[in-house]
């Protein structure tokens, strides 16, 4: 490799022949080239998609619709109420579940007002453990604790557009607020964030404590659904199976009614999302792979009419008292030059395409794509496998070179 008289000698074979070693050059170019943008494109798509996740990614949410089959006298149709009572119900009997969070919320919107201004606004009512099931971004004050949902105090936390609205530019920490006439104090401000429709709707928000909805808007010991994050090392499927059968037996549900219960397991839909980018980044290898190994066969080719130019230079080489391993390595290096350069070139252009398309869209929601980047260890990969395919492309002309007979190739003209 650091012999100058062979890349000398590698350097004006490609000037004597450079279309011919441009053309077989960019069929490795193209391939390494393929490979950075689809498997940076997939990336892009991945963190895009992981990005509307705004739920914790192995949460489950289990809520009650109408009964359809009868069960112990009682009729179908029958709507389940869910309460207090199957909170601790659940806490005892499902142990696998880390996080059981009751959840409620006042149906539709309703009118908030502050001094002289007022709009219409979600109130949902919550427990301490919400940001650990849905991604919530204070920006100040602090969230419903403990205490709140003891005491069932009027304390809220509010979207940023709802502050907009209500204060313009003054601050609301420690402002009195009114829903449906009754006071509640500002604690808490949060973003809205995620999918622009979800990010304005959050922002829209307003949260206390479910404790104080319930025995302040008329919804004694009503839970509106559930929300469970299981242990560590649990399946959600397990979880959500345990809830549905207790809450079955705590309401009188047959156990073969599978309509009393809708759920929602984002452990499964998230894996069936990574089965799917796992599948895209696969097909990626598999065609940047295939128009690899074309270019390499390509270089292979070349390399064949390479020898058989220079048969008569190679045989007085021999007849010189050449090696038959400096022969070979003069050809197996001049293929790892022709393909490394190439891959490389792909490399840099490939990964140049990637961080200009990121520039483009950095600090803008676009969906279903974010952030496009090339592994580290990916490019490592495809360096040492261009390295490698050199060395496979020019094997067999090389060896091919070294079993020339000098009395054979001085004869050949």
């Amino acid at each position: 490799m650091f012999d100058l008289d062979k890349w000398s000698e590698i350097w004006a074979t490609v000037r004597r022949h450079k279309l011919r070693t441009g053309l077989t050059a960019f069929g490795v170019f193209w391939g390494i080239f393929m490979l950075v943008v689809l498997l940076g494109a997939g990336k892009g798509f991945r963190n895009g998609v992981e990005g509307e996740f705004n739920v914790a990614k192995n949460a489950v949410f289990v809520w009650t619709q109408r009964t359809s089959v009868p069960y112990a006298g009682l009729k179908v149709g029958r709507f389940i109420q869910l309460t207090n009572d199957d909170v601790a119900t659940l806490e005892r009997e499902v142990p696998e579940a880390a996080v059981i969070l009751p959840r409620s919320s006042l149906d539709g919107t309703f009118t908030v007002q502050y001094g002289t201004k007022s709009s219409s606004f979600s109130v949902n009512g919550e427990y301490p453990g919400y940001p650990a099931v849905e991604a919530l971004h204070l920006t100040s004050g602090r969230f419903i604790n403990n205490i709140d949902i003891r005491d069932r105090r009027k304390v809220a936390v509010i979207g940023d557009r709802v502050a907009e609205v209500l204060f313009g530019a003054a601050n609301p920490m420690g402002q009195q607020i009114r829903i449906k006439g009754i006071f509640f104090r500002v604690v808490g401000l949060f973003k809205g964030e995620g999918k622009p429709e979800n990010a304005q709707e959050r922002a829209q928000t307003i949260i206390i404590p479910l404790t104080a909805l319930q025995v302040t808007f008329n919804q004694v010991n009503q839970v509106g659904y559930f929300a469970f994050l299981p242990k560590t090392g649990v399946p959600a499927a397990l979880v959500e199976t345990k809830v549905k059968q207790v809450l079955a037996r705590q309401h009188k549900v047959a156990p073969t009614d599978e309509r009393a219960f809708g759920s929602a397991n984002v452990e499964e839909e998230y894996a069936r999302v990574q089965g799917l980018f796992t599948g895209i980044s696969g097909f990626s290898w598999l065609v940047s792979i295939g128009t690899i190994l074309a270019g390499i066969i390509g270089v292979s080719n070349i390399m064949l009419i390479v020898v058989k130019e220079r048969t008569k230079e190679i045989g007085i080489r021999k007849a010189l008292g050449a090696t038959p391993w400096s022969i070979v390595s003069l050809i197996v290096q001049e293929s790892i030059v022709i393909t490394a350069a190439a891959g490389l070139l792909g490399l840099l252009f490939g990964t140049a395409l990637m961080a200009g398309i990121n520039a483009l869209i950095a600090g803008q929601n676009v969906g279903f794509f974010a952030n496009p980047q090339v592994d580290i260890g990916v490019a490592a990969t495809a360096v040492a496998l261009l390295v490698v395919a050199g060395a496979v492309a020019g094997l067999v002309p090389a060896m091919k070179a070294a079993q020339v007979q000098p009395v054979v190739a001085l004869k050949d003209e």
